[in-house]
């Protein structure tokens, strides 16, 4: 769990429960227990099985949490992901914020999934993008693995990407190819992507030194496979733009490398998960 993951878990328990759950404290009985099951509801990709365990345990550190699946098991209807046992009210407190979590990440998770087997058979990896849930991106990003799909960059410290508003800027080829020489000397080791809007761009960029990846953004078929017929070994091209479904397989069948999409992550559709208490054996 990375380090930080604890303070958005605060912070979630913390916007639910408030002053107190009124309701675990005045309609539940004094000790009484229970056995919680998580099970999904339809079918999907697991993802946010730690994120729910922490939040159950920093809930009350006594309950005795089980994962009956792992982050990237592919979900039938009905499955049983985790087990919870121990105080009752401990249980209906955490409930909601685990399943909160649990449901947003299956569902980046499953988004992802769906990507990665609509291209599968060519050579294109699908990527997730900077477009998350704030305060949520690493989680989020170990959801993306989880579906079978890679992470772009996490943020802005760790991979040089210059776009379109860099150039508007006041950047040249000239100084364009100095700055990328002095940022690799200064960064060995960090990976460097331009963003081009036009082929006229994307050659130009091919003369550069030090440039390993060329994003084509929003750009057609037709330009795509110009792109890839032309492109130097030692760079690879990254589609991106309105990448839906529909579209990704005619994307990677033209022979692009990677494909980044936003969507996995900001618009992915939360799974439905219940947690439901199991009966108590006869008395």
């Amino acid at each position: 769990m990375p380090a930080d993951i604890p303070d958005i878990i605060d912070l979630a328990l913390a916007e639910d429960i408030g002053a107190g759950d009124i309701t675990a404290q005045w309609f539940t009985l004094p000790g009484s227990q229970a056995c919680g099951d998580i099970i999904v509801r339809e079918p999907a990709c697991l993802a946010g099985t730690r994120a729910a365990v922490e939040i159950f345990r920093r809930v009350d550190p006594t309950l005795q949490v089980e994962v009956k699946l792992s982050d990237g098991t592919a979900l039938d209807k009905g499955d049983v992901v985790i087990r919870v046992e121990g105080t009752a009210a401990s249980i209906l407190t955490a409930e909601r914020t685990a399943l909160n979590f649990i449901q947003r990440l299956s569902g980046v998770a499953t988004m992802a999934r769906r990507f990665v087997e609509a291209v599968r058979g060519t050579k294109a990896v699908i990527l997730d993008t900077r477009k998350t849930t704030p305060g949520l991106r690493v989680l989020e990003k170990a959801a993306v693995a989880a579906g079978g799909a890679r992470n772009h960059r996490i943020g802005l410290h760790d991979m040089f990407m210059v776009k379109d508003n860099h150039l508007a800027a006041g950047l040249n080829f000239e100084n364009l190819q100095r700055m990328i020489a002095t940022a690799r000397k200064a960064n060995p080791g960090i990976r460097v992507e331009l963003e081009a809007d036009t082929l006229q761009q994307v050659q130009g960029f091919f003369r550069l030194q030090g440039v390993d990846v060329i994003l084509l953004d929003n750009m057609s078929l037709e330009d795509m496979r110009e792109a890839v017929r032309f492109c130097p070994e030692k760079v690879q091209l990254e589609a991106s733009g309105g990448v839906n479904l529909q579209t990704v397989r005619q994307i990677a069948e033209t022979g692009v490398h990677l494909i980044s999409i936003g969507s996995i992550t900001h618009s992915a559709p939360a799974i439905d998960f219940a947690l439901d208490f199991r009966p108590n054996p006869p008395q």
